[in-house]
Formats: structure tokens, C-alpha cells, sequence
């Protein structure tokens, strides 16, 4: 009988993954179908979930790195009773539909982590798996493993061609992340064809230098036993993170079965009849699941209810035993930040002494470390120059190492950028940590692939990023970033800061930790920049505000707006009091140190800031793009960087305040016959 349900629940995976497709007329049969007996094991033998809580912090994640093969994934959750219908099923890649074309974790139960650009899943399911054995390694006690839970991932041949999945691997191995099992759906072909025409390494080979465990299994599409025993070898694996590379036949049961015509697109209506016929289900039918299958998945879902009570049982007893860590344990599962934890940001007066904002953003880390403890990150293999390791920091390593321990909280990502992005989406999907991400602003662009899926999935990490423009100096056009923060601005639910001094530093950081669906990227400077007159932590929260004026006027109004950001802010202002003491202007200059949160204030607010029939002039070390929505002529750097001193760099490329006093002047005065336009700012 057991042998009857399994076989009759894999091949209504197969037909109902195939149905999907087809009514759309769009997606990827072949891996479902080639998938579904490693999926089906899986989840049926090994996955504890709850499916009617599918937020619970100790289930088992499961992550479908080939996220194409979606289908696969629609029809487990279905089966297992999270919230999908098999309406939803049938509304496959439509408007609206819970079950979108690759896996969106903001918008179906159950889907862990957005995926589809390949690779990063796998990636994510690493950063879980450091999630989790961090917050085990804080919160268990003896008697008391209130997370143990095991990280598991398909991932198919493309995933691990992608430069990003070998980035985290390798990590991985060396973090001995006996938590984490990936299965390989070795298939051996993608959408050009063979993988023999450009992959032929021996991945299990290379995965064991990394320091995984491997496994083989040589027939994936029929060999059940053989599936289960491999998953159980790899679960009880505790040192070493597991792959097993399982041999399927892609579209296995379809006309193109083995090739890649059945790789991206719908079997056909005459070849879908057949795969019915095949595994015995009625060719004129659709979307049919036999009632017994219904009730064997609702068995294991049952099991993960009752593991989730039991575990709710061992919580209470772990509150009276422990309370504060009980009480600090739910806050963080909660995500609600420390009471008063803003408190401790620093605060600065023009008096203070000029600090480079990478500096001043050391100092807020070191303040809030231990006050905002699920804080967790690193640099890649920049801590010396992006200062993000605070003061009596442990490291996050295997005990075995002397390096440090799970509980440590610095993560050590070596030369692996896009790497440490996805590891730090993991981390923050995982839920209970923030997790943050250092290394030169220039580089976040190795990053793209993954920090754009921060934003697209709604997670909470700080990208922070010093040597932010052409003040790095010597270092060149190769490290100085011109069209990055464009490219950021550009991306939708980013928050992207270039603060200009220590309040505005700080008011990043309280922006950042505040907005918990979104991402952010804290702009720093190698160069030092005084304490502005006028700044705060308040005014900057609105993303842009009202500095000072300098000049006398008339009536009130100013002659010209300056809008500075980061370290252009305070050449703007040492600007305004040029043109005030040699030309009479009365200048205005406005600090912008995020550009979205000043989208975000009322049209009353952004018009007394950028105020309507008035010049004004934007300064950045930067692309001028995307600025010609907020002033009349942005100042900027259209052309690549060079290498040479910084302040050598900035006369070169017009930044000074006597040269960009030159074209202020030239904007004044072409405003005298001409009627000042009106911006919009209706946003």
C-alpha cells in the first residue's frame, strides 16, 4: 500500500505540475516532473512543518533554488494544506495569482525565499542555515533545543554553474554547516541543450574539497529507497553540510523526455494526454488528486502540527526555567527591536571634530551592538577598511576551528560579495536576526544579482558600504563608484543613505533597523567631513531638510538652492557662503541624505524644502542621472573617475566650492530673464 501512495502521489505531482503549465501556456514542466520523487520523499518523510502556521521559527526550511521549476513546489504546498487551492494551481502565472511564475516569498504560504535567478537559493539556504545555528547556539540550553531545525534545498545543474552558489558553498564547508542538505537534480540538460556542451566537471568532486559530505543516487526517478536512505545519511550528518547528486530524467514521462524541448515550455496537448495515460490517469481530465493522496499528505501534516505543539509545550517550560532569554527570544522571533534601543545612537554638534562618516558609522555599531543583539554581519575581507567590527565582537565559527563559536555574531565573508548578499537574504528570511553586509560601495554592483532581491523580497539588511565616491583617491576609476547609487535609487523599496555627517549617520541607522521590509545601503566616506550646523537625527529622517541660508536677501526668498548629499553636503554649504559674502545672494542649502524617504513627506513639506521658483543646483560626487527631477542643473560626474589624491580629484572634476560657485552664478543669472519651471515633485 505504501509503495502504491508514494507511486500514485509522484506521478499526480508530475500530471498536476504538467496541467499547470499547460493551461498557462507558460513554464517548466521538466523539472517538476523530473523532481518529483526526491520532492516527495522529502516532504513526506523528512520536512517537519506545520502548514497551518507557516511561520513557526523551529519548522525545516525548504528552499527551491531552481526556482523555473515552481510548479513543483505549488503542488507540495497544496498537498501538504498551506494556504493554496487548486484554484490557485490552476490561475498559474497569472495577475494577482498566489502562484506567480518563480517563487516569491511576499506572496505565497509557505515559499521561504524569492527565487529564480539561479543560484541564489541555494545561497539563501546557507544564510539559514548560519540563522540557525546562531540563534541555537544563543538561545538552547541543556534540556532545551528550542532550534534544531535542518535547512534543505533543491538546486538544479544551473544553480551550480552560477559564480554566486560556488561563493556561499565553499563558506559553507568551512563553516561546517551539518544543518544544511542540498539535493542536486543532476538531469544533465538546460535550455541550450546537453550540459556536456559546457559543464562536465565532477561537481561532487568539488563540493567535497569545499568540505561537504556527498552522496550519490543514480536512478532519482524511481528508486525511492535509495532517496531516503541518501537524505537520512545527510541529515544525521552533523559537521559537514550535504549534497547529493540525484540522476533524473528531466520531463520524465513526457513525448520530449531527456531533451530540452521539454525544459521551458508546455508538454502540448497531445503529448500531456499521453503522460496521463502513462501513469494511469484519464486523458480528457485535469487537475485531479485522488483523495488518498489528499489524505497522505494530511498525515504528515498532521505530524508537523503535533511537532509544533510539543514544541510549544517545551517553550513553556523553557520560559519558566529561563525567562529573560525566554522574553529576549520571543522579541527577536517577534522582530520587535529593544525597547529605547535608539537611545544609544550618538548625537554631534558643530563642534565635534570632523570624522570620515565610514568612522562615524563604527561608532553607532559600537553603541547599538549590544543593545540591538540579533545585529549580525561582516565584511568581505574588508573589516580594516569598512570598520564594522565593534569592540569585543566574537566571531561566528565552528568551535572546532579556535576561531570563535555559533553564538559569535561577526561573519568573516572572505572575497565573496555576491555571496555574502544572498547569505545575508538567507539570514533575514530566516527570521530573529538582521543581518548586515560591508565592503566598497563600487562593489555592491558584484552584489546586484542578490541585493536587488532584498528589495524585491521585503528583507531587512544593511548593506553598508564605505569608500562612496571619488574621495577614495588613489585607488581609481576601478573602485570609485559614478553610476552605483543611480543603479540603487533606481531599484524599487530601497532606502539608500549618503549621510553628510554624524547625526545623519545615525538617523541612517535608525532608518534602516526601523523599516523592517526593506532593505538599506549606508553610503560611508574614506575622507573626513565636519559636524554640519543645523543637522539632526530628526530633520534627516525626512530624507532631505533645510540646512541653513547664508546672505541677507530680500523679502525672504533665496536667489539660489544648493542641495547637497554625503560629503558634497558641506562643500555646498562652504559654496553658499562664497556666493553670499562675494556676490550678495542669499543661498539656500539643503541637505538630501536619502532621497526616499524625502519622496516619502507631503507635498507641503517637499515643496518648503525645495521651494517652487527658485534656482537651485544639486552637488554629488556622483552620475548626475535621475537628479533633474529635483533641481534645475545637477553638478556631478558623468565620465569614470581617476586615480590620484582626493583633493586632487575633486578640482579636476569641478567640485570645489569656487567652481561650482562659477556655474551657480551662471544658473542665477540665466534665471533672471527666464521664469524659474516649476519641478515636479508629485511623487
Amino acid at each position: 500500500m505504501s509503495a502504491n501512495i508514494d507511486q500514485l502521489s509522484i506521478d499526480t505531482i508530475r500530471v498536476v505540475a504538467a496541467d499547470m503549465v499547460q493551461k498557462a501556456n507558460s513554464g517548466h514542466p521538466g523539472a517538476p516532473m523530473g523532481c518529483a520523487p526526491m520532492a516527495h520523499v522529502l516532504f513526506t518523510q523528512f520536512i517537519n512543518a506545520n502548514p497551518k502556521n507557516s511561520k513557526w521559527i523551529n519548522r525545516d526550511r525548504f528552499v527551491l533554488s531552481n526556482g523555473h521549476g515552481c510548479a513543483l513546489q505549488y503542488v507540495l504546498l497544496h498537498l501538504m494544506g498551506y494556504k493554496l487551492t487548486l484554484e490557485d494551481l490552476k490561475n498559474f502565472r497569472q495577475m494577482d495569482a498566489k502562484t506567480p511564475g518563480h517563487p516569491e516569498n511576499t506572496h505565497t504560504d509557505g515559499v521561504e525565499v524569492t527565487t529564480g535567478p539561479l543560484g541564489q537559493g541555494i545561497s539563501n539556504a546557507v544564510g539559514m542555515a548560519i540563522a540557525e545555528r546562531h540563534l541555537a547556539a544563543t538561545f538552547n540550553r541543556p534540556d532545551f533545543k528550542i532550534i534544531d531545525n535542518v535547512v534543505y534545498a533543491i538546486a538544479g545543474d544551473g544553480c551550480l554553474q552560477e559564480g554566486v552558489a560556488s561563493e556561499a558553498s565553499s563558506l559553507a564547508g568551512h563553516l561546517q554547516l551539518g544543518n544544511l542538505v542540498v539535493l542536486y537534480d543532476s538531469n544533465g540538460i538546460q535550455i541550450d541543450g546537453s550540459t556536456k556542451l559546457g559543464f562536465t566537471e565532477d561537481v561532487l568532486q568539488r563540493y567535497e574539497s569545499y568540505g561537504w559530505h556527498t552522496q550519490h543516487v543514480a536512478d532519482g526517478d524511481n528508486d525511492l529507497a535509495g532517496l531516503q536512505r541518501a537524505i537520512a545519511i545527510a541529515k544525521a550528518e552533523k559537521t559537514r553540510p550535504s549534497i547529493i547528486r540525484i540522476d533524473t530524467t528531466i520531463g520524465y514521462g513526457a513525448a520530449k523526455a531527456g531533451t530540452a524541448g521539454v525544459h521551458g515550455a508546455a508538454l502540448g496537448a497531445q503529448s500531456l494526454a499521453d503522460v496521463k495515460t502513462r501513469f494511469g490517469f484519464s486523458a480528457e481530465q485535469s487537475f485531479v488528486v485522488a483523495d488518498e493522496v489528499y489524505k497522505f499528505y494530511a498525515e504528515r501534516a498532521a505530524h508537523g502540527a503535533q511537532l509544533e505543539s510539543e514544541w510549544n509545550a517545551l517553550l513553556a517550560k523553557y520560559a519558566q526555567a529561563h525567562p529573560e532569554l525566554h522574553a529576549e527570544f520571543v522579541r527577536r522571533v517577534e522582530g520587535r527591536l529593544p525597547e529605547g534601543w535608539a537611545k544609544a545612537l550618538p548625537t554631534y554638534s558643530p563642534s565635534d571634530k570632523p570624522e570620515a562618516t565610514r568612522k562615524l558609522s563604527e561608532h553607532v555599531i559600537n553603541a547599538i551592538a549590544n543593545v540591538v543583539p540579533e545585529l549580525i554581519g561582516g565584511s568581505a575581507d574588508l573589516t580594516g577598511s569598512n570598520l564594522t567590527r565593534w569592540k569585543g565582537a566574537e566571531d561566528f565559527q565552528p568551535e572546532t576551528t579556535d576561531l570563535g563559536t555559533y553564538a559569535g555574531r561577526y561573519l568573516r565573508y572572505g572575497v565573496r560579495e555576491h555571496g555574502m548578499a544572498a547569505i545575508s537574504n538567507g539570514i533575514a528570511a530566516y527570521g530573529g536576526n538582521i543581518p548586515f553586509a560591508s565592503t566598497f560601495l563600487n562593489f555592491i554592483s558584484y552584489a546586484a544579482g542578490a541585493s536587488r532581491l532584498s528589495a524585491l523580497s521585503k528583507l531587512r539588511v544593511l548593506y553598508i558600504m564605505t569608500h562612496d565616491s571619488i574621495g577614495l583617491g588613489e585607488d581609481g576609476p576601478t573602485h570609485q563608484p559614478i553610476e552605483t547609487m543611480a543603479m540603487l535609487r533606481a531599484t524599487p523599496n530601497y532606502l539608500n543613505f549618503r549621510p553628510a555627517d554624524g547625526n545623519e549617520v545615525s538617523a541612517a541607522y535608525y532608518a534602516a533597523l526601523e523599516h523592517g521590509d526593506r532593505p538599506s545601503v549606508l553610503s560611508l566616506t574614506r575622507q573626513n567631513l565636519p559636524q554640519l550646523e543645523g543637522s539632526s537625527v530628526e530633520k534627516a529622517l525626512k530624507g532631505g531638510y533645510s540646512l541653513a541660508t547664508y546672505g541677507s536677501g530680500s523679502g525672504g526668498k533665496a536667489d539660489l538652492l544648493i542641495v547637497g548629499t554625503g560629503s558634497e553636503t558641506s562643500i555646498a554649504v562652504d559654496t553658499a557662503k562664497l556666493l553670499a559674502e562675494r556676490d550678495g545672494l542669499t543661498v539656500s542649502v539643503v541637505s538630501m541624505p536619502c532621497l526616499e524617504l524625502f519622496n516619502a513627506q507631503s507635498d507641503d513639506y517637499r515643496h518648503s524644502v525645495l521651494t517652487p521658483g527658485v534656482p537651485s543646483i544639486s552637488v554629488e560626487a556622483l552620475s548626475t542621472f535621475g537628479w533633474h527631477k529635483y533641481v534645475h542643473c545637477p553638478i556631478g560626474i558623468d565620465t569614470f573617475g581617476a586615480s590620484a589624491p582626493y583633493l586632487e580629484l575633486y578640482e579636476h572634476f569641478g567640485l570645489t566650492p569656487e567652481k561650482i560657485a562659477q556655474k551657480a552664478r551662471k544658473v542665477v543669472e540665466y534665471y533672471k530673464g527666464v521664469a524659474v519651471p516649476t519641478l515636479s515633485l508629485q511623487f
